[in-house]
C-alpha cells in the first residue's frame, strides 16, 4: 500500500541528514578545543556548520508542522489515552518477545494507522518536546545574551547548555533505537525500501489465513 507521500518521504531524508550532521558537528565541538587538538573536524568549523545545520532543521520543523496541519498527516500521531497503557503494554511484550516466537504485530500497518503506540508517544515526544527544546536552547546558546542571567544562583547559560546536550544526548539515542526497528520490518530492508518507494509492504500471512483459490 502506498503510505509515504514523497514530501514526506523528503522531509524524512533532510531530518535525517540534518540531524546526523549536528551530531557529528556537536560531538566535534564537545571534544575539540581552539587550539592543537582536532576531533572529526576543527572547532570554528564545526561551529559553522552545527549553527547552519541548525538553521535549516529550524526551517524543516516549521515546514513539518505546516504539512501536518494542511496534509492531514496530524492524524497518525493523535494518541487513544483511553486505552495507552493497555495498549503500550502489548507492544512492549511484542518488542520483548512476540515477534521471536513469531507472533503477528499486534498494530499492523494500515492506511488509518501507521504508527503502534509506542511510536506513537516516542514520536510526540521527540517532535513535540524533544525538537523545541533542542531548538529553544539552541537559539540561547547561539544568542547568549537573551539567555536568563541567573536561575536558582547557577548561570542560566550553563542552564540552556545542560538542557542543549541532554535534549542532543536522548535525541541521538533515539535514532539509533529508530533505525534499529526500522529493521523489524516483513525483511530487514522492507521499511527503508519503503521510504524510498512509498510503499509500505505488509506482514505476510501465514498458510492457513490465507483464502484458498476458487
Amino acid at each position: 500500500m502506498y503510505l509515504y507521500p514523497l514530501g514526506i518521504r523528503l522531509w524524512h531524508a533532510l531530518n535525517a541528514i540534518l540531524i546526523i550532521i549536528l551530531i557529528i558537528t556537536g560531538i566535534s565541538m564537545q571534544y575539540t578545543d581552539k587550539g592543537n587538538l582536532v576531533f572529526i573536524i576543527d572547532f570554528a568549523a564545526a561551529v559553522k556548520w552545527h549553527n547552519i545545520t541548525a538553521i535549516i532543521l529550524v526551517i524543516s520543523y516549521i515546514f513539518f508542522l505546516i504539512l501536518n496541519i494542511v496534509s492531514g498527516n496530524a492524524k497518525y500521531y493523535r494518541i487513544n489515552r483511553n486505552n495507552l497503557f493497555s495498549d503500550l503494554g502489548k507492544q512492549f511484550r511484542y518488542y520483548v518477545s512476540g515477534m521471536f516466537k513469531g507472533e503477528k504485530h499486534p498494530f499492523p500497518v494500515s492506511m488509518e494507522s501507521k504508527f503502534n503506540p509506542l511510536q506513537k508517544l516516542t514520536y510526540v515526544l521527540i517532535m513535540y518536546a524533544g525538537l523545541p527544546l533542542i531548538i529553544i536552547s539552541g537559539f540561547g546558546m547561539m544568542f547568549p545574551e537573551i539567555t536568563i542571567v541567573k536561575l536558582f544562583g547557577v548561570s542560566g547559560f550553563i542552564l540552556t547548555d545542560i538542557l542543549h546536550i541532554t535534549m542532543a544526548f536522548l535525541v541521538t539515542v533515539f535514532l539509533v533505537i529508530h533505525i534499529y526497528t526500522c529493521t523489524l520490518g516483513t525483511k530487514p530492508t522492507s521499511l527503508f525500501r519503503g521510504m524510498i518507494t512509498g510503499y509500505h509492504e505488509p506482514e505476510e500471512e501465514s498458510p492457513e489465513e490465507v483464502s484458498p483459490e476458487k
